[in-house]
């Protein structure tokens, strides 16, 4: 019986050992790919990073395992995935950290208490403006909206509070979802605001190759739907982005601002920069 245990441990402990190995082998084979561009400008090299992941199949809940821990995976991205992967493999090659560098700033950018010992659910930036104002806070990103126009927004966050059997980890678990309704109340206590979808064009010689766009939903209790990277394509101001319609990661065929008046729960879109 012991020897049988023994063996069932071991072989998982090969099986996740093969996992992190083929996340390394992609992290290698990234570097390889943008060893001449590390120099680039900081919007240019995100874009190159972006590009770097062009086809990779669109997987959702990638995150959602228990206990929580820092998951790795570049293989199979969903939009929020994409970004941070974008953001910390470009602070990577620019800094020269190596694999265990990416890792450590994936996982700072991720968790709000990153240097815990043992992470808990509530401890991840679920929401997207939460985590927008934790990686501004730690020097990776800021939020440009309003300076470049952007017109105040008032956030009334709750979905995750009050729809707890959405989520794995809530479900019968009131003081998570205490904690989360605390945090829902203190993110929207804080300003933020947004670009009106009818305005995107008019401010989009503001809006630099490599932010960060993110799309603002009219869902009740919800604050973003959607993430991508800005790029252009000739004079065409659009994004890449984890595409759940194409299930891969695409550049997007429609202008930015086309592309979110087409989006019936779409108000508008907040635009992030990295800093590095």
């Amino acid at each position: 019986m012991k020897r049988t245990l023994f063996c069932l441990l071991f072989l998982a402990f090969l099986s996740l050992s093969g996992k992190a190995r083929e996340e390394k082998v992609i992290y290698e084979r990234y570097c390889a790919a943008v060893k001449e561009k590390a120099t680039f400008p900081t919007g240019d090299l995100m874009v190159e990073t972006a590009r770097f992941f062009l086809g990779t199949p669109y997987v959702a809940g990638t995150l959602e395992e228990e206990p929580e821990n820092l998951i790795i995976n570049l293989h199979g991205l969903d939009c929020m995935t994409l970004v941070e992967n974008t953001v910390a493999l470009a602070w990577s090659v620019r800094q020269r950290p190596g694999y265990e560098g990416y890792a450590s700033v994936l996982k700072n950018m991720r968790y709000r208490d990153s240097g815990n010992v043992t992470l808990d659910y509530t401890d991840r930036l679920h929401y997207t403006t939460d985590w927008m104002y934790e990686n501004e806070k730690r020097g990776y990103l800021k939020d440009v909206t309003k300076e470049i126009g952007g017109q105040p927004l008032k956030l009334d966050l709750s979905f995750m509070s009050t729809h707890p059997d959405s989520y794995k980890q809530l479900k019968g678990n009131p003081e998570r979802i205490a904690i989360i309704a605390a945090k829902e109340k203190e993110i929207n206590a804080r300003p933020h605001y947004y670009i009106p979808q009818d305005e995107i064009n008019a401010h989009a010689g503001q809006i630099k190759n490599g932010d960060i766009v993110c799309f603002v939903t009219t869902v009740k209790g919800l604050d973003i739907s959607h993430v991508g990277i800005i790029c252009r394509e000739g004079d065409k101001l659009t994004f890449i982005h984890a595409s759940t319609t194409k299930k891969r990661v695409i550049v997007n065929e429609e202008p930015l601002q086309e592309y979110v008046q087409g989006i019936k729960r779409n108000c508008g879109i907040m635009i992030v920069r990295p800093q590095f």
